[in-house]
């Protein structure tokens, strides 16, 4: 947080190697989130990038009150939101129509497995209510809390719980469902 604090500092102050450095911090966990509100990869990279391409245009103007990532986050799940309204309906699309990612960390078997589960799981997210997506990967891949969430989605806290229940419970029944194939 306190890094976080001075690279905003510095951002501030004209420094394009700080914001270079806000952008390698957080790119990876704002594509991810990007990705799984709105399975789309490409789409995701686009919400990404408008993001930090934003960020960086209003950067003198922004007065952070939270964490950098939270409010990084933030601004990921509303672009995620408006391209979903924009496109007036919510297009799947299957890890098969995806580029693949390589690695030469693992073997081919693990590879195997491992996208399998992706699958899987991604599959599973995609058939969770958008709010209860939103909700789950808010709260569970970018660290946020109930409150802001909520002021975020304009619902009470209590609603938020509610959805983060909702749909743990549902990935837990889709995916058990899975297994047991």
């Amino acid at each position: 947080m306190l890094e976080d604090k001075l690279l905003m500092w510095k951002v501030k102050c004209g420094d394009s190697v700080a914001l270079s450095d806000i952008y390698k911090k957080y790119i990876k966990d704002l594509l991810r989130i990007a990705t799984i509100l709105l399975n789309n990869v490409n789409d995701a990279e686009d919400a990404a990038h408008d993001v930090f391409v934003a960020f960086a245009q209003s950067a003198p103007r922004i007065k952070l009150r939270g964490s950098l990532k939270a409010y990084l986050c933030t601004c990921v799940a509303n672009r995620a939101r408006n391209k979903i309204r924009a496109n007036k309906k919510h297009r799947t699309v299957t890890l098969d129509k995806t580029s693949p990612l390589v690695s030469r960390s693992r073997t081919p078997h693990e590879w195997l497995i491992c996208s399998e589960e992706l699958k899987q799981w991604s599959n599973a997210m995609a058939k969770l209510p958008y709010q209860q997506r939103e909700v789950v990967i808010l709260h569970l891949r970018a660290g946020m809390k109930f409150r802001p969430i909520a002021s975020l989605q304009g619902v009470s806290v209590n609603t938020v719980r509610g959805r983060y229940r909702y749909g743990l419970d549902k990935l837990r029944s889709l995916l058990d469902g899975e297994l047991k194939k």
